[in-house]
């Protein structure tokens, strides 16, 4: 795919950052960027979709991972085994993302993002947030492993929801705070966009100055959602979004339909 209509990239500049404004109250964020990008991009090009979001993904988790490392310092121990699973997983997802036919793979994310939307509405994040910092000093690498690679295969195949099952399981089985939590989720999804982006590059499934252009725009609604987060309340904003998101569904839905 050559070119992309004016119009489409500047609303797809305004979805990036929406997902980014998203991401920084509360996750959810690819269920913005995506559907966006499925909608403006045509069913014959949608590996080229899926490459494009993660190449502006990983710009603006990068950023956020970077920042975290700061202030809240991940688990190594704990969290470098995860990423290095996380890494092969999304590989073998990406993969598979750019073998299977687009008119049967774009239903099946279709499903997946309203499960997720689901998922986001049930907001199951809010549960572990009042959790202390009570991280166990030992313990298997077993799980952490495990996870890694079937998040990392589901980030890697479709993306939307990744970071939200990530902070579940950091703080129920790793007994990780949820700030500790969110500082390792970013990590763990550095991993699993740098190896989407590989794959998808290797495959000619991105369009680099569109993904360059959003992960942009994406990195300044993270900004901006913040310092709203914090004026505003992320509830109202998070269930706003919700709405935005669910007529994108519906409308991607129609597009598949017809």
């Amino acid at each position: 795919m050559d070119s992309i209509e004016p119009y489409l990239w500047v609303l797809l500049l305004i979805a990036a950052a929406a997902a980014g404004w998203m991401d920084a109250i509360g996750g959810g964020g690819g269920l913005i960027q995506l559907p966006a990008l499925l909608l403006a991009i045509p069913p014959a090009f949608t590996p080229s979709a899926l490459g494009t979001n993660k190449l502006s993904s990983i710009i603006g988790t990068s950023a956020a991972a970077v920042t975290y490392a700061r202030e809240v310092p991940p688990p190594m121990k704990s969290i470098r085994p995860m990423m290095i699973a996380a890494f092969i997983g999304s590989s073998a997802g990406s993969l598979v993302a750019t073998s299977l036919n687009p008119t049967v793979f774009r239903p099946v994310i279709f499903v997946l993002l309203v499960v997720v939307w689901v998922i986001t509405l049930i907001n199951p994040t809010s549960r572990v947030k009042a959790v202390l910092d009570h991280e166990t000093p030992e313990h298997s690498w077993f799980i952490p492993i495990v996870a890694g690679l079937s998040l990392g295969f589901y980030d890697g195949a479709i993306g939307p929801g990744t970071g939200a099952f990530l902070l579940i399981f950091l703080v129920q089985m790793l007994g990780l705070s949820f700030l500790r939590a969110s500082s390792s989720a970013k990590f763990v999804n550095v991993a699993t966009n740098g190896a989407s982006v590989l794959i998808f590059a290797a495959s000619g499934h991105i369009m680099w100055f569109l993904g360059i252009t959003m992960g942009c725009a994406n990195l300044i609604g993270g900004v901006i959602g913040s310092r709203m987060a914090i004026r505003f309340g992320s509830e109202f904003v998070r269930k706003m979004l919700l709405i935005v998101v669910a007529l994108l569904i519906v409308r991607l839905g129609f597009t598949i339909v017809v």
